[in-house]
């Protein structure tokens, strides 16, 4: 079954991070939705080797629209922890209980959240002290899955057993 999958993404996402997920869930007949402050708006991975149109504005949807949430990494997910409204979003998202997958700087939306305490995760390196700080248990690993629900990365060298354990949640 196609299920929805909401990316909180804005400008310096780490490119592969976004279109390796997005590419892998596509081909399992998901529909992947862009989520950033401007419907329309045109974002860019940090690389330059990604460029992507916004499809939604964060002010006109609902984490209850979606089944899963991707958070890339790259500066993106610092960007946008700023804003209270990413913030409130990925909580809501998370405490529904649906499938969360952050890869490298991803968990800073979920730190900034407060909703990793007691939880595994891996992260890339410059954001471990900040894991733990946020009370979560940090795995040095390719990917950690934790409550069948939250699937975490360290960086796009892992991008394969991300997206295989992303996809097993999703029933793909």
């Amino acid at each position: 079954m196609s299920k929805k999958i909401a990316v909180l993404i804005t400008d310096e996402f780490e490119d592969s991070e976004f279109t390796s997920p997005a590419a892998e869930f596509r081909q399992a007949g998901h529909e992947v939705i862009t989520i950033e402050k401007e419907a329309g708006k045109t974002v860019k991975g940090k690389k330059g080797e990604a460029s992507i149109t916004i499809d939604k504005a964060i002010d006109d949807v609902r984490p209850d629209e979606f089944d899963a949430l991707l958070l890339p990494g790259g500066h993106s997910p610092d960007y946008l922890r700023g804003d209270s409204r990413f913030v409130d979003f990925t909580r809501d998202f998370v405490n529904s209980g649906k499938p969360v997958f952050a890869i490298c700087h991803g968990p800073q939306l979920l730190i900034s959240a407060d909703v990793i305490r007691g939880r595994k995760l891996t992260a890339v390196k410059p954001i471990i002290i900040d894991v733990k700080n946020a009370g979560a248990e940090f795995y040095d690993q390719e990917v950690v899955v934790d409550k069948d629900q939250l699937v975490t990365s360290r960086t796009p060298d892992d991008l394969p057993a991300f997206n295989r354990e992303a996809l097993r949640l999703l029933g793909a």
